[in-house]
């Protein structure tokens, strides 16, 4: 792009009164006439189009009960997710929240999938306008993102034709007569976020016109706005999740009070996915989990763990008062609203001569066990949820296996609470990794 001049003003205003978009509506015959309405369009006028309109006349409304199915169909990569926030790349290589699924401004029942070629459709738009006022225009397809780090939504380009999404700085020089090296600026995503200024969320204006830039319009479509994708070999926050997973590790920490809130089951299961990708002796799979959600079944364990508790510390001399004492431990299990009890499953071990060997073949599946249950407690951190690991159903396993009704060779290997955290956890004091470690 060569060097433009920027101009002294710009204007922009919305094109009202258009009616309800419908599937098959002809967009570009639409706004021509809004705009006629509305004193014409100039040469050069940038339409910035709300993307909702475009999805609607290119019949991209879906039946959808469960919004949560119509997200997983168009998501091709999840990046980030925190409880039922998901933040995916979708089909269109969009990286932004629920894949841009849609519930507003559609029949109940129904949600909004993004244009499936944003750039097309802007072209078609800009085609038809010329085609219908003699005039040739600029047009970007706008839908609303959230930022990292930034609270509040701004609307960016989706899609873009006759206008130059980009304007590459790099190579030249400020004012100061210093090189810029990475300056390269989205226009198309500020006219899509001038579009917004005058188009609202709730005034019904689904399309603005921004007149100024000139410039910026060219004879050709262009590259459209997928240029303003960064590809993945160049983005830092490419690893997504496993990133939030690294940060999880340092933050998580043992939960022991929890508030009403319900635990998503799905939350559960995304733990548990990440628990048994742990490594594992002979390609052995030797984690089980027991999700232990109803108050009943909870109820039920958790009694039957304190009476054979009671019993032992009863046998071991300890008096009424020790006891009771003791047995408030157990309170962190009773206050969780959901429990998952980790279980090593022996499958797939060897048998050796020896005793020393046989050992060392349980302790290789103890330790992978613990790397399961780890992941476990790492991923729910990362889900926002709370948790703690009690090693309580280690002492009573009979008593478990019987409660839960779980096979013969399923050792539990403690219980883990988990909840939404009742309250911020507490800082951990500082720890020096040259504390625990040493070179040879």
């Amino acid at each position: 792009m060569t060097e433009r001049q920027v101009p002294a003003g710009f204007s922009v205003f919305g094109l009202a009164g258009l009616p309800e978009v419908e599937p098959g509506t002809d967009l570009a015959a639409l706004i021509a006439t809004a705009a006629a309405e509305a004193g014409g369009l100039q040469e050069g006028d940038i339409l910035v189009v709300t993307s909702k309109i475009v999805s609607k006349a290119e019949g991209r409304i879906v039946a959808a009960a469960d919004r949560e199915a119509a997200i997983d169909a168009e998501t091709v990569r999840v990046v980030a997710r925190r409880g039922p926030l998901r933040i995916v790349e979708n089909r269109q290589g969009l990286v932004m929240a629920a894949a841009g699924v849609d519930a507003s401004n559609t029949a109940k029942g129904t949600v909004l999938l993004l244009p499936e070629d944003p750039d097309r459709s802007a072209r078609e738009i800009a085609d038809g306008v010329r085609t219908q006022l003699g005039v040739s225009v600029g047009v970007i397809v706008s839908d609303t993102f959230g930022r990292v780090w930034r609270n509040g939504l701004v609307d960016q380009a989706i899609g873009a034709a006759y206008v130059e999404p980009i304007e590459d700085l790099r190579g030249r020089q400020d004012s100061h007569g210093n090189p810029l090296a990475v300056t390269v600026t989205a226009l198309a995503d500020e006219l899509a976020s001038a579009g917004e200024l005058v188009k609202g969320k709730l005034g019904a204006v689904p399309v603005a016109v921004v007149r100024g830039f000139g410039d910026l319009v060219s004879d050709e479509p262009g590259s459209g706005a997928r240029v303003l994708l960064r590809p993945a070999e160049e983005d830092l926050f490419s690893l997504g999740t496993a990133e939030a997973r690294a940060s999880a590790v340092a933050h998580r920490r043992t939960i022991r009070a929890f508030t009403d809130a319900d635990v998503s089951p799905d939350a559960i299961r995304r733990a548990v996915a990440a628990a048994i990708t742990a490594p594992a002796p002979h390609h052995t799979t030797p984690w089980r989990f027991v999700e232990v959600r109803s108050e009943g079944a909870r109820k039920a364990l958790l009694d039957a763990m304190l009476a054979a508790w009671v019993q032992d510390l009863r046998g071991d001399g300890f008096s009424e008062q020790s006891i009771a004492k003791r047995v408030r431990r157990g309170d962190v299990l009773r206050a969780a609203p959901v429990l998952v009890v980790p279980c090593l499953e022996m499958e797939g071990s060897h048998t050796y001569p020896d005793t020393r060997r046989n050992a060392a073949e349980r302790e290789m599946f103890l330790v992978a066990t613990g790397a399961g249950v780890e992941n476990l407690l790492i991923a729910l951190a990362a889900e926002g949820l709370g948790s703690a690991w009690v090693s309580s159903t280690m002492f009573c396993r009979e008593v478990v296996r019987s409660v839960l009704d779980l096979p013969e060779t399923w050792d539990p290997m403690g219980a883990v609470a988990v909840g939404h955290p009742a309250e911020p956890p507490r800082d951990r004091p500082p720890r020096s990794a040259d504390d625990f470690l040493v070179t040879r």
